[in-house]
């Protein structure tokens, strides 16, 4: 009789913790007034009843569907820091010791040349493809000029004014705590990319970075890069050859995509079996000539926003 007792008992404990379960799983926060994250002034949305459809599917799934596909330069970390910009991945070595004068002024001249084509809102981005290969390959062959040592690299990068977003320790060590693969996609340099984040302390093993990354000789002199170049805006080429990686994580269908540019739109095309998406892009440049283009693509748009306050806020909601 008292077996029979504790049976009904765990029975009836059991059916309470499902629902329990059920009830967290079904909960499906509405943007304004359950998400306070969503009511500062950076935050723009063109469609928020969708967004809350997608959050909501991501919260069901839970941390065994989800992945994260991200760029890192002026996503992960920031655009500017009290009003100065801060470097990207390659500005990191053109602004460094390692470099001649000459060679940063030429870096400087391309910079200023491409940039401005990059950003454009008048010219597609077929139109400006070709522009970015110069862009990329002629700073590259200034780079293998200058003979760069690799054992520098760590502290040029200590040296700089690179600063990851803040809230990036919430961000990287909540994913890392629950296992969530993190798939960072750069056009930047991946050697220097990897050491930011490493001396961050939150390149953990749930992390895979694809970038573009350098080739040395025997004494670690920079003698060329490896593999097929990657820019802003071939990146679609680039989630394609990544379908290995993609197909390991098959029961991921969830994805929590983060850019700054039109080009980061199409980082999760290797993934075949995309059950919900949610794109957050960062727009950190020529805010009013960009903001419709931006929130006609990206689910939400962050202006001129230095954190992971949204993200964060939405992963707690699922994990």
């Amino acid at each position: 009789m008292q077996a029979l007792r504790l049976w009904t008992l765990l029975a009836t404990y059991a059916v309470a913790v499902g629902q329990n379960q059920g009830q967290k799983n079904q909960e499906c926060p509405k943007l304004n007034a359950q998400m306070p994250e969503f009511q500062k002034k950076t935050v723009h949305i063109k469609d928020p009843g969708r967004v809350e459809e997608i959050i909501c599917g991501l919260i069901k799934g839970g941390a065994a569907k989800l992945q994260i596909i991200t760029d890192f330069d002026m996503t992960l970390s920031r655009f500017s820091y009290n009003g100065k910009r801060c470097p990207t991945c390659h500005n990191i070595i053109d602004n460094s010791k390692l470099i001649t004068e000459e060679c940063r002024k030429k870096l400087l001249q391309l910079k200023e040349t491409y940039y401005a084509i990059e950003i454009d809102p008048a010219l597609t981005i077929e139109e400006k493809y070709p522009y970015m290969v110069e862009w990329y390959n002629k700073s590259h062959a200034l780079l293998i000029e200058q003979g760069l040592q690799k054992d520098k690299f760590a502290e040029i990068v200590r040296e700089s004014d690179v600063m990851l977003k803040e809230g990036y320790e919430n961000f990287f060590d909540k994913l890392s705590e629950h296992n969530i693969p993190v798939f960072i996609f750069s056009a930047g340099i991946g050697d220097i990319l990897e050491e930011v984040i490493h001396q961050a302390g939150v390149y953990h093993s749930n992390v895979k970075v694809v970038s573009n990354f350098m080739d040395f000789d025997e004494n670690g002199i920079l003698k060329g890069f490896k593999g097929e170049l990657i820019h802003v805006y071939n990146k679609h080429d680039g989630a394609l050859k990544n379908t290995e990686y993609f197909k390991q994580l098959k029961d991921n269908s969830n994805i929590i995509l983060l850019g700054d540019s039109q080009g980061d739109l199409s980082m999760a095309d290797g993934v075949a079996n995309v059950e919900h998406i949610l794109k957050i892009g960062y727009l950190n440049d020529k805010v009013d000539e960009l903001l419709e283009k931006y929130m006609d693509s990206y689910d939400i748009v962050l202006v001129k926003d230095e954190s992971l306050e949204v993200a964060n806020s939405i992963l707690q909601k699922i994990l």
